[in-house]
């Protein structure tokens, strides 16, 4: 199938064919929450490491590049982008971490002598520190100045990191290929089907404008508020209440995102799906993994058509879609502070002013 080879290519591991619960284009869901099990979840003290004697093997089919410093960007896979307070735009991609400050791109993986994992996801902090997850690789924190490293054997529940998020309390949150794992700064609290969790790979998370924390997994989305997490985090053992959100069960959530209106938005196999906090409305009906809002209030999504070999970014303005590129896989889609959209492909990034595309990668 066409949709699978878009996931082992862009994501890790086997993809299996997805189906979607659910028939009609709106459905009214359920609030029942009870008889939800409270279980204990594992936690463990950190010791992060800022010395890079990786114990972990380098992957084998990391991307080297020619240059540390270029005016060329990424030339292979590129899963995320994010621009961060200073406007530096950083790159996870199967090269490593690359940053472009406007003029230059340089590969932090070399420079900084990195462990050469593919980079999936990015997230920064309200402090301001830079947070990337590998394939495998672990995890690194960047204040500015160093790369702190972190891996199972500090606490995370696993190496993948394919998905990150901080909360209103100022825990980081980790999506990985085996669980969930929650970083209060001090410790790893980590959670997994045996918290309810509907799978425990988990590839998106939110927090709502409400508390609500979400969080889309192979096999559907979970809710969780805060209130129902008992100590999670402090470093004593958590219980924990998620909560199957019984009308979103669709398989392979990629992406969630709030919109303006607080309307929550679901990108997967499925397709994109608007939930308004009583129904759901299935808006596209095919593969959706990428999904964003732009301060205008378009919606970018990422996807693919039936029986075609390519993807497509289209934008959606609340009525219709329109095209706006093709390629192979189009990933991580954001809007930069002057309002050009930022999308990674399988061979390295664009920005598209409104009317144009400018091409970083050699070649």
């Amino acid at each position: 199938m066409k949709q699978i080879f878009f996931l082992l290519s862009g994501l890790i591991g086997t993809a299996s064919c997805m189906e979607q619960s659910g028939s009609g284009a709106t459905e009214a869901l359920s609030d029942d929450h009870k008889n939800t099990p409270s279980l204990i979840s594992t936690h463990q003290p950190v010791v992060a490491r800022k010395s890079f004697q990786h114990t972990l093997p380098d992957d084998p089919t990391f991307i080297e590049t020619k240059d540390t410093v270029s005016k060329y960007g990424p030339h292979s896979i590129t899963r995320n982008i994010l621009q961060d307070k200073s406007g530096n735009l950083w790159f996870a991609t199967w090269q490593g971490i690359m940053r472009y400050d406007g003029k230059l791109f340089t590969n932090m993986t070399l420079k900084e002598g990195l462990g050469h994992f593919h980079v999936f996801s990015i997230l920064e902090d309200r402090s301001g520190n830079l947070w990337f997850g590998t394939i495998g690789g672990g995890l690194y924190r960047y204040d500015g100045k160093a790369f702190t490293y972190f891996t199972t054997k500090d606490g995370l529940i696993d190496n993948t990191i394919m998905c990150m998020m901080e909360d209103d309390a100022g825990n980081i949150w980790f999506g990985t290929g085996n669980g969930l794992s929650c970083y209060s700064g001090h410790v790893f609290t980590n959670f997994t089907t045996a918290n309810g969790l509907l799978h425990n790979t988990v590839f998106s998370m939110l927090q709502d404008r409400n508390g609500k924390l979400w969080f889309g997994t192979e096999g559907g989305v979970n809710g969780c508020y805060p209130s129902l997490l008992n100590s999670y985090g402090n470093g004593r053992a958590s219980s924990v209440i998620f909560i199957r959100e019984e009308q979103l069960f669709f398989r392979h959530v990629l992406s969630m995102i709030e919109d303006k209106n607080g309307k929550l938005w679901v990108g997967s196999q499925a397709g994109l799906s608007c939930y308004d906090g009583k129904t759901v409305t299935h808006v596209r009906k095919d593969f959706s993994p990428n999904v964003i809002e732009d301060r205008a209030g378009n919606l970018w999504v990422s996807g693919s058509e039936p029986n075609h070999s390519y993807m497509s970014l289209y934008r959606y303005n609340g009525t219709s879609f329109t095209e706006i590129k093709r390629d192979t896989q189009i990933f991580g889609i954001t809007e930069d502070s002057a309002g050009n959209v930022w999308f990674g492909t399988m061979n390295g990034t664009y920005r598209y002013n409104g009317s144009s595309f400018t091409n970083f990668h050699e070649g």
